[in-house]
C-alpha cells in the first residue's frame, strides 16, 4: 500500500482520478438540485428561508478557517513529505492535526454560539425583524456542532485523497444534501410548531439545521471503511510538537487568512442582501451553489485528483513533471468552462423552473436565473483559480494567494457598491439588484485567477527555468473551447426559441444537444483536450464492443 501510495500519477492517471471524484460531484449535484428542489418546495423563497440561508455561514465559517486550511492545502503536502521518510511519524502528524483542529473548532464554536445574538443583530441581519434574528440565532447555536465533526471527516478525506483513494471522498460529498434533505422531508414536519416567522404550514424550518448535523454525521461515516482498509493509525494527540505540526501551522497561517477574505466577502454579500426585497438571500445562495456544482464538477475535480501528485512531484524536485501536470489540469479546466458558462446563461431559467414546485414560485425561479447567469462569467476564473491555488499550495506556498485574495476582496467590495446601483430593480425579487453581488464576485475572480498565472509561472521559472511553461497550448487550448462554446451558445438560443416546451424537457434536449455540439465539435476539430475527456468513455465502449 506505502509503495503504491508514493507513487506520483501521470496525467492519465490524474484524469482517472479527476473522473472518480468527477462522479462525487455529479452524484452531489444531482443530489444538490434535489435538495434546492425539496427545501425550494417545502420553505419557498421567504423569510424563513432567508434565515437558514445565512445562518448557515457562521457554521461553515468556523470549519474553514479552523480546520479547512490544514486538512487540504496545509496537511497534504507535509503528510506526503513526512510519509516519504517515516510512514508512523505522518500518522502521528495525522493524529496530532485531527486532535487539534477538532478541539480549535470546538473552541471557536462555543465562541461564536456565545456570541451569537449580536453577530445576528449588529451584522448579519441587522435589517431584519427581530423575529427573523431569533431564527437565526437558534439555528446557529444548533449547527455549531458540525465543524467538529467536519475537522475529523474532512481530515480522513484529505488522508484518502494522499493515498490516492477517491471514492469514499467523492461519495462523502453527497451527503451534505442527503442530510438536508431528510431534514426538509421527515425532520422538518416532525418537529413541534415553531413559535414565530420559522414555521412554513405544518414544517418547522429547525429541521434544517437537524438535517445539516446529520449532514456532517453521514460525511463523517461513509469513509471510515477508507481508514480501516489503510490500517490507518489515528488516535487523538493534542501536541503541536509532532512532527510536521508546526510546519502544517506556519503554512496554515496565510491559508486561513486566505479564507477569511473568501468568507468576508460572503458575509459582504449576506449583509447587502438583506437589506433588499424577502428572498434575496436564499436566490443568491441558490445560484452560487448551483454555479458551485459546476464549478465541483470542472475545477474542483480536478484540482482535487492533481493536488497530491503536484505536492509529491514537489517533494521528488521534478518541477518539469510539475509543469506537466499542472498545464494539462489548467488546459482541461479551461476547455470545459466556457461551455459550462453558456449552458448556464442560455439555459439557466429552463434548468431551474424544473425545480420549480409547491412554494416555489416562478419568481423564485426567474431570481436565482438571474443571478446564475451573473456568476455563470465567471466560472472560468472560479474552476482555474481551484487548480492554480493548490499549485502554490502544493509548493507549500499559502502567503501568495492570500494576497491575491486579499486584493480581489478589495476590488469586489468596491464593484458592489457600484453594480447594485444601475444593476436590477430595487423593488424586484425576479431581478432584484443582487444580481450584481454576482457580477462583482465573477469579475473579480477571473483578474485573481490571471494574476495567480502569471505569479506562478515566475516562481516556477525561479526554482527550474529548464521547464517549459506550456502557455502556448493552455491559450489554444481556451481559445478554441471558447469559440466553440459561441457557436453551442447561438445554436442553442436559437433551439430553445423553436421549442414550444420549457423546465425539464428544454433543459435536458439544450444540454444534450450542447453537449453533442461541443464535444462532436471538439473531437473532430482535434482539439485535444476534448480527445482526452472523452478518452476514457471511448475506450471502455471499445472494451465493451469487444465482448
Amino acid at each position: 500500500m506505502t509503495a503504491n501510495a508514493n507513487r506520483t500519477l501521470d496525467n492519465a492517471q490524474v484524469i482517472e482520478k479527476a473522473l472518480i471524484v468527477l462522479v462525487g460531484f455529479l452524484a452531489s449535484g444531482v443530489l444538490g438540485l434535489a435538495r434546492i428542489a425539496v427545501v425550494g418546495a417545502q420553505f419557498g423563497t421567504g423569510a424563513a428561508n432567508d434565515a437558514f440561508a445565512a445562518a448557515q455561514q457562521l457554521p461553515e465559517t468556523v470549519f474553514v478557517l479552523v480546520a479547512g486550511g490544514a486538512l487540504g492545502s496545509s496537511f497534504i503536502p507535509v503528510f506526503a513529505r513526512i510519509r516519504e521518510q517515516d510512514p508512523a511519524q505522518a500518522w502521528r502528524l495525522a493524529s496530532a492535526v485531527m486532535t487539534l483542529s477538532a478541539a480549535s473548532a470546538a473552541v471557536f464554536g462555543l465562541l461564536v454560539a456565545l456570541f451569537a445574538p449580536q453577530l445576528v443583530s449588529h451584522l448579519l441581519f441587522a435589517e431584519r425583524q427581530s423575529e427573523q434574528q431569533q431564527l437565526m440565532v437558534d439555528m446557529i447555536r444548533l449547527m455549531m456542532i458540525t465543524p467538529v465533526v467536519f475537522s475529523v471527516s474532512g481530515l480522513i478525506m484529505g488522508i484518502l485523497q494522499a493515498y490516492a483513494a477517491f471514492w469514499l471522498p467523492a461519495i462523502a460529498i453527497s451527503m451534505n444534501n442527503i442530510g438536508i434533505i431528510i431534514g426538509a422531508l421527515i425532520i422538518a414536519p416532525s418537529l413541534p410548531a415553531h413559535p414565530s416567522v420559522g414555521q412554513v404550514g405544518d414544517l418547522n424550518v429547525m429541521g434544517l439545521a437537524y438535517g445539516a448535523v446529520l449532514s456532517a454525521v453521514l460525511h463523517l461515516l461513509v469513509q471510515l471503511p477508507g481508514l480501516f482498509k489503510l490500517r490507518a493509525r489515528l488516535r487523538p494527540l493534542l501536541s503541536a510538537r509532532a512532527p510536521g505540526v508546526m510546519d502544517v501551522l506556519r503554512l496554515m497561517g496565510p491559508r486561513v487568512l486566505g479564507l477569511a477574505v473568501v468568507q468576508i466577502n460572503f458575509y459582504v454579500n449576506i449583509r447587502f442582501a438583506s437589506g433588499m426585497v424577502d428572498g434575496s438571500v436564499v436566490a443568491l445562495r441558490y445560484a452560487f451553489m448551483l454555479c458551485f456544482f459546476v464549478l465541483g464538477v470542472i475545477g474542483q475535480s480536478q484540482a482535487s485528483a492533481v493536488f497530491p501528485t503536484l505536492a509529491a512531484l514537489r517533494a521528488k524536485g521534478d518541477f518539469v513533471g510539475f509543469r506537466d501536470r499542472l498545464a494539462a489540469a489548467m488546459r482541461n479546466v479551461l476547455c470545459l468552462s466556457f461551455p459550462a458558462a453558456a449552458l448556464l446563461i442560455v439555459l439557466g431559467e429552463p434548468l431551474v423552473s424544473s425545480i420549480q414546485r409547491g412554494a416555489w414560485t416562478s419568481e423564485s425561479t426567474q431570481a436565482v436565473a438571474w443571478a446564475l447567469s451573473f456568476y455563470a462569467l465567471g466560472i472560468g476564473g472560479f474552476a482555474l483559480l481551484e487548480v492554480l491555488s493548490r499549485a502554490f499550495y502544493a509548493l507549500e506556498d499559502t502567503v501568495t494567494p492570500v494576497v491575491a485574495g486579499a486584493c480581489a476582496m478589495v476590488s469586489n467590495i468596491a464593484l458592489n457598491v457600484v453594480f447594485i446601483q444601475f444593476i436590477g430593480d430595487p423593488g424586484s425579487l425576479a431581478r432584484g439588484p443582487f444580481a450584481g453581488l454576482a457580477l462583482a464576485n465573477a469579475l473579480t475572480t477571473v483578474v485573481e485567477a490571471l494574476a495567480l498565472w502569471w505569479l506562478l509561472r515566475r516562481r516556477l521559472t525561479e526554482l527550474d527555468a529548464t521547464a517549459g511553461s506550456h502557455d502556448r497550448e493552455i491559450l489554444a487550448s481556451a481559445a478554441g473551447s471558447l469559440l466553440l462554446a459561441a457557436v453551442m451558445a447561438a445554436a442553442l438560443s436559437l433551439l430553445i426559441s423553436a421549442l414550444a416546451a420549457d423546465g425539464w424537457i428544454a433543459a435536458a434536449v439544450g444540454m444534450f444537444a450542447g453537449g453533442l455540439i461541443f464535444f462532436g465539435g471538439g473531437y473532430l476539430l482535434n482539439i485535444s483536450e476534448t480527445r482526452t475527456l472523452l478518452a476514457p468513455f471511448i475506450n471502455r465502449g471499445v472494451k465493451l464492443l469487444g465482448r
